[in-house]
């Protein structure tokens, strides 16, 4: 019922003419084909509305796609009206009046003159008021003075619908009375050209080629709104999106929302099911932005211990991605942004964990046992048709539902099979070879909690208890830029005093191995315009901006001079080896983390500072890695002061460390497996003594 090729939405306006530039409160119309949103179309006024709608079902039934075309007004009006203005409970009764007479053209129409000569149908003052003229119209109030008329003020779907106005007003701002007598008539002559191509909804069955829906912009809203923040006019990116969500949702939820009763009133397609809509319009919904002096130290910090920069970062980030619906088939790798909530049990039902004969425990007696056997089986997918009388079995194979008088099987291995019964040894226990409704989990359990980056066995459990889909976040992008006159690309001609960029593939391939989108920002000159640009581009395109080089306070540092001058730089000086200055600030609200131009310590600070704000940023909560104590394999004497990291590795279950700390050593960082942590204080650490070593797999 629910399949569409394109999806257009209208928003209607029962003003004048609005001229040729594109504006707001005028009629706007948004197509989702196949999949993929059409740029959304301004028109002017009704006349031209009609031919453009007609244009649209012209050509889609040529091409043979089916067609759902959205109004954002009523099709139908409260209960009772109907058979008070034309005589028969109706909807298309009103539609074939109002058409007769409705005289409407690019600057006026006579809607108000109708709306008195509705009014002179009803009894005391009509139903219908706003006159909007200047000339007084007999019958129609211009204020809200209607009495003893004796229809509902609202249908029932507006009466769920917080906010609505009511379609008896028609004018003023809110109003959709306008629209309606308007909007009406130009349905009706669609309709009947078209006919019998088009089906009107909810009034007749939907299996046709053209569908006519009353849907509503205002139940998207909270997406709308955030589209709006953005920029541009409020009823384009309704149209756009709306017809991109009623494109979007999932067949059985698009089926629930069309599977509607309203014979006479109509209702509004999505209606008590907004968050559905919403999800499916698939706008990014996006957590506000950080503040630009959310990395700023407390007044006196200098040096700042290891511990205590990554409480600062945990506790002043937030997650950045916005949240999408996804089918279980793309949400492996996500983060899940909300807890799952199992549908149904696993298993739904009691049934057989081997291949056997089933029957009920207490008609057992003492020693051996001989039961009769009851025709048929129960198989998976294909239950037992009937009940299984006391005292005898059942054929059952593995997974299958235990019949109706089944508790117990028993293995096909230990049963001897006659002429209609079986024959087995006695001592069987209850129960058993069976396993219980919902014993791995039940209805109503919470199964994945948010935050979980999900696994194809997490899949596999969603699936088992009826869940489809699932709300996650976006992947975290991460842009990287490497900074410095002296670099050179990998392969190219260096010059004197050049370098190749270590880092750049070094980054990227780690914000990948996180699970990340990369964004490769390339090599940036000590130019500070240059930097700028890239740095716009990130701010623009990414989440997150890791910068190496230039992150400190000499006078080619141009990443600090640019945070600092955006008013959102704090160099964190931490008492670590290697790494030391780290500049942390935001820009164009994307957290930037400025890494030192060392490949080491570049990477020893994106492990253990970016990695876990970035995994909180991505939704996933703080990641701290996980390390083991193990025995060293060497032999150091460490000063106070800082905290240092050693490449390390595992040999022979005692940890070794690279022949040098020097770092520049690239080499060390392939030849290592992981880091060995050693403390802030004085350590003298000899072979055999305990150490804390983290895999690199553990930041991962």
């Amino acid at each position: 019922m629910s399949h569409f090729d394109t999806v257009a939405v209208i928003d209607w306006s029962g003003g004048n003419d609005t001229g040729p530039r594109p504006r707001k409160d005028a009629i706007w119309m948004g197509v989702t084909r196949d999949g993929v949103d059409e740029a959304p179309v301004y028109i002017r006024n009704r006349m031209e509305a009609e031919t453009v709608i007609a244009g649209l079902m012209e050509r889609e039934l040529e091409a043979g796609r089916r067609l759902f075309v959205g109004y954002d007004f009523p099709f139908g009006f409260p209960g009772g009206f109907a058979e008070g203005l034309t005589g028969r409970a109706d909807p298309f009764a009103v539609w074939d009046w109002l058409e007769e007479r409705i005289e409407d053209s690019p600057r006026a129409n006579n809607r108000f003159d109708v709306g008195a000569a509705i009014n002179a149908r009803f009894p005391g003052i009509g139903p219908v008021w706003f006159n909007g003229l200047k000339r007084d119209i007999p019958g129609l109030p211009r204020k809200d003075s209607r009495a003893g008329h004796g229809l509902p003020e609202r249908r029932v779907a507006e009466q769920r619908t917080p906010g609505a106005f009511t379609c008896w007003q028609l004018g003023g701002a809110g109003a959709v009375g306008g629209q309606v007598l308007t909007g009406l008539p130009v349905l009706n002559r669609l309709r009947r050209r078209f006919a019998p191509h088009v089906a009107v909804w909810p009034f007749e069955p939907l299996e046709t080629p053209v569908a006519f829906v009353e849907i509503w912009p205002g139940l998207i809203n909270k997406v709308v709104k955030l589209a709006e923040a953005a920029g541009g006019i409020r009823d384009a990116h309704q149209v756009r999106l709306l017809a991109r969500a009623v494109a979007g949702l999932h067949p059985d939820d698009r089926d629930a929302m069309l599977t509607i009763e309203a014979p006479e009133e109509g209702w509004i397609m999505g209606l008590d099911r907004e968050d559905k809509l919403n999800r499916a319009a698939g706008e990014t919904l996006k957590p506000p932005p950080l503040r630009d002096d959310c990395f700023a130290l407390p007044a006196g910090v200098d040096w700042t211990p290891v511990d205590e920069a990554l409480e600062l970062l945990r506790s002043r980030l937030q997650p950045v991605v916005g949240t999408r619906r996804r089918v279980l088939g793309e949400a492996r790798g996500r983060v899940l942004a909300e807890a799952v909530v199992a549908k149904r049990a696993n298993p739904p039902q009691a049934n057989t964990a081997v291949d056997g004969y089933g029957f009920a425990h207490a008609s057992l007696g003492e020693g051996d046992q001989v039961l009769p056997l009851v025709e048929g089986r129960s198989a998976a997918g294909k239950p037992f048709p009937g009940d299984v009388p006391e005292g005898s079995a059942v054929r059952v194979l593995t997974g299958a539902a235990l019949p109706q008088g089944v508790d117990t099987v028993i293995l096909q291995e230990d049963v001897r099979v006659g002429e209609g019964e079986i024959a087995f040894r006695g001592g069987l226990k209850a129960r058993a070879n069976t396993r219980k409704a919902g014993e791995d989990v039940a209805e109503g359990d919470t199964i994945l909690t948010p935050g979980r980056v999900l696994t194809p066995a997490d899949l596999a459990l969603c699936a088992a208890v009826g869940i489809a889909e699932v709300e996650t976040y976006e992947p975290l992008t991460v842009a990287v830029i490497s900074t410095g006159d002296e670099l050179v690309e990998p392969g190219g001609q260096a010059g004197e005093g050049q370098i190749f960029d270590a880092n750049r593939p070094m980054l990227t391939g780690l914000v990948e191995e996180f699970g990340y989108r990369a964004l490769d920002l390339g090599r940036v000159p000590d130019s500070r315009d240059a930097l700028r640009a890239a740095l716009d581009r990130g701010a623009a395109e990414a989440d997150v901006i890791l910068t190496s080089g230039g992150a400190s306070s000499g006078d080619e540092d141009h990443v600090s001079a640019l945070l600092n001058e955006a008013g959102a730089m704090a160099e964190w000086r931490i008492a670590l080896k290697p790494g030391r200055p780290l500049a942390l600030g935001v820009w164009g609200g994307s957290p930037v983390f400025g890494l030192p131009g060392n490949p080491v310590a570049a990477m020893v600070c994106t492990l253990v500072f970016a990695r876990p704000a970035m995994a909180l940023m991505a939704g996933q909560g703080w990641v701290a890695p996980q390390g083991f104590d193990v025995p060293a394999g060497f032999s150091k004497s460490k000063k106070p002061g800082r905290r240092e990291y050693l490449r390390a590795r595992m040999r022979d279950g005692h940890a070794e460390v690279f022949k040098s700390e020097g770092s520049g050593r690239i080499s060390g960082l392939s030849w290592a497996e992981g880091l060995v942590e050693l403390p802030d204080g004085a350590a003298e650490i000899g072979r055999g003594d305990t150490v804390r070593y983290i895999p690199f797999g553990s930041f991962r």
